[in-house]
């Protein structure tokens, strides 16, 4: 599922419009991006955790060239669902 069929999905719950829906979609993106951004954490109960992890610096390949490459550390997005969430499954 992509963000237009996440927003006709919103759409049809609603009952509202696309426009509507879409603002909605996109409130909820801003939402959990500033809660991850100030808090390094997003918890919604019955879904998942949002937590910012660190990956280590680290050494590649360019696939092209076969060349090693250094891969500097970076910060991720990590997310674990929740035990509601994994029951739907």
């Amino acid at each position: 599922m992509n963000k237009v069929e996440l927003v006709t999905a919103v759409q049809k719950t609603l009952g509202s419009s696309k426009a509507d829906a879409e603002r909605a979609v996109n409130a909820v993106v801003d939402g959990i991006k500033l809660g991850i951004k100030k808090t390094k954490n997003v918890q919604l109960i019955g879904f998942g955790t949002f937590k910012v992890g660190n990956r280590k610096a680290r050494t590649g390949v360019n696939p092209k060239t076969g060349e090693k490459i250094k891969i500097k550390a970076s910060k991720v997005v990590k997310f674990s669902a929740g035990k509601a969430f994994k029951g739907a499954l």
